[in-house]
């Protein structure tokens, strides 16, 4: 394959036009699409695969920075994130925090895009878990569970309603208001019943598929709450209690090692909660038909994401052809283009 052509200028990419080319079923497609990638093995992470910058009081400053080259793409990419946070106060989903996906060509190094991370990344961190319940949840799932109504258990709903037609969704939050908010939104969208009840074990005990999605730092659904034939979904630190890992009929994370820079992962794996030999598969494995998804209809099987800047990438480099496509972005002069200038003296 030959080289791409000079390029004399980067195209930036904004949140209105992320949002503009990336629905739900897209994102989930490409997570799905670079699932198999990494079962392929053509997907090669940095060394170490991120790098962090916390600064406490009186900044509170955060910049955490990840890249990886997809070879089959072929498209290199750094995802650069910068929030504040000082215990109260966390921009991480917030539209005011720096989000970027920097994208170039790994045959030249040049520079193709610079994408708003905002919605990307908010979509991809529900699609990466979602998308692959078409091999590991019900056939038929009537109860739908949300534990947490924020971000991303919104966006997960998004994809959801993509694979199944629920009969009832049971939501659950810290707050009332929020929790009867989201309530009342989506039984209008959506044309049946959501109701907010105030006990997370209720939700779970009461879905065919429970999906955990809030901030908390501490462990919030149990195992034994999980029927028989339910999927549970976690998307984030400890949804799901460490101690009920290995009891799941499956347990089916997106990519060990990037789980293993976690620290609660890492936490209960020290403490004999879980180990490799008990886990069913990565996503990838399944997504690739390397590894059985849900064999029997009262399996119980958790999956677990942690997220994985390849689909963050994957995913800014279809919205950058599609924007080229369509002749959508700003277009900003590169180095190239402005060669013949001289600094001054």
């Amino acid at each position: 394959m030959k080289p791409a052509p000079a390029m004399d200028s980067v195209l930036f990419i904004d949140y209105a036009t992320t949002l503009k080319l990336l629905n739900a079923g897209d994102a989930m497609a490409i997570c799905e699409d670079v699932f198999r990638q990494h079962a392929r093995k053509t997907i090669t992470w940095s060394d170490p695969p991120s790098q962090k910058l916390d600064v406490g009081a009186p900044l509170h400053n955060h910049w955490h920075t990840k890249t990886v080259l997809l070879s089959e793409e072929p498209m290199s990419g750094a995802r650069l994130y910068s929030y504040y946070d000082d215990g109260v106060t966390n921009t991480v989903g917030k539209l005011d925090c720096a989000r970027y996906i920097i994208l170039a060509d790994p045959r030249t190094a040049r520079p193709l895009a610079i994408v708003d991370e905002h919605w990307t990344y908010a979509i991809r961190s529900a699609a990466a878990a979602i998308a692959p319940l078409r091999l590991l949840g019900p056939r038929k799932p009537k109860v739908l569970g949300l534990v947490g109504v924020g971000t991303m258990c919104e966006n997960a709903l998004r994809c959801l309603r993509r694979l199944y037609t629920f009969e009832e969704i049971l939501c659950t939050s810290r707050r009332a208001e929020t929790r009867d908010a989201f309530a009342a939104k989506w039984s209008k969208i959506l044309g049946i019943p959501v109701r907010a009840l105030e006990s997370i074990e209720e939700v779970v005990r009461r879905s065919d598929i429970a999906v955990g999605g809030t901030t908390r730092t501490d462990i919030v659904s149990r195992e034994p709450w999980v029927k028989k034939g339910a999927t549970f979904v976690s998307l984030a630190r400890r949804e799901m209690d460490p101690a009920g890992w290995a009891k799941f009929d499956k347990t089916v994370i997106d990519d060990w090692d990037c789980n293993m820079t976690m620290k609660p992962f890492r936490d209960m794996l020290d403490a004999g909660q879980f180990d490799r030999a008990q886990l069913h598969a990565e996503i990838g494995e399944v997504v690739a038909g390397l590894k059985p998804g849900r064999e029997h209809d009262d399996e119980r099987i958790l999956v677990h994401t942690t997220g994985l800047v390849s689909q963050d990438v994957g995913i800014c480099a279809w919205i950058y052809h599609k924007a080229k496509e369509l002749g959508l972005g700003i277009p900003l002069p590169t180095a190239v283009a402005q060669a013949h200038l001289q600094p001054e003296d």
